[in-house]
């Protein structure tokens, strides 16, 4: 056996049961209550308006690393609690965004961003294919999300994770609507054992992050200036994957 080979084995390994172990403390956070949500301490700022949407199985304080660095930036962020731990079918948890988003009046000035999470980018892909004729969500920027699938999901039996199966109806029909992924920033780990077939998105802006993980991306700086970055700027125009060096 290559002995090169061995070693990048078990270095992907080591990350993945760290990535793991990142996600094991932010569900334990989770369970933790009287966590005020952003709306009381970062729903105020100049900057585009936030929403954020967690992953499948996660809470929004899975985004916490994200709401101080949105917020310090100017950004106000906003959280849908009613998701809870978004284990909902992704239609669903759409329409629960899109119905606190009009019970708040929330981007009735200029519009939101969306901010998600792997199964958070494909809700926030929902939205914009099935709840924006009013234009209200400017933008998405995913981070992780499973555009294409995972082949690892047909072996979960949860519905929850199976319905992220290459091939499968929802996929399908999001993946035909193509004239949306111009408003669409995916930023993806180079290497994330969940999604082996990546979150690149055809027609999106794809940011390639140098590191290996699902979870543990983000709280990583430079995932944090990938969204600044795409936040600053008017929707994405499609161009080529960019990439952010930095250790594994």
């Amino acid at each position: 056996m290559d002995l090169p080979l061995l070693r990048r084995r078990a270095a992907v390994a080591w990350w993945a049961g760290a990535d793991w172990l990142y996600a094991a403390r932010w569900e334990l956070r989770s369970l933790r209550r009287g966590t005020p949500s952003p709306e009381h301490a970062a729903a105020t700022g100049d900057a585009v308006p936030v929403v954020l949407v967690p992953g499948v199985f996660e809470s929004w304080r899975f985004l916490e690393p994200l709401i101080e660095v949105l917020h310090g930036a100017g950004h106000p962020v906003h959280v849908v609690t009613s998701l809870g731990f978004n284990g909902g079918e992704i239609p669903q948890a759409a329409l629960a965004v899109r119905r606190h988003v009009d019970e708040q009046g929330l981007g009735l000035a200029g519009g939101l961003a969306l901010v998600g999470h792997s199964k958070g980018g494909l809700i926030g892909k929902q939205l914009l294919v099935q709840h924006n004729a009013d234009g209200r969500f400017r933008q998405l920027v995913a981070v992780n999300s499973p555009f294409s699938g995972s082949s690892l999901a047909r072996f979960v039996p949860l519905r929850a994770v199976r319905v992220f199966a290459p091939g499968g109806e929802l996929l399908r029909t999001l993946s035909a609507v193509q004239d949306v992924n111009a408003s669409i920033t995916s930023i993806y780990s180079r290497v994330d054992p969940n999604i082996p077939g990546s979150s690149r998105l055809e027609g999106a802006r794809n940011v390639s992050i140098d590191t290996v993980g699902h979870f543990r991306l983000l709280a990583d700086p430079r995932l944090a200036r990938a969204v600044l970055s795409a936040l600053a700027g008017p929707a994405p125009e499609r161009r080529a994957v960019a990439e952010v060096p930095g250790p594994c």
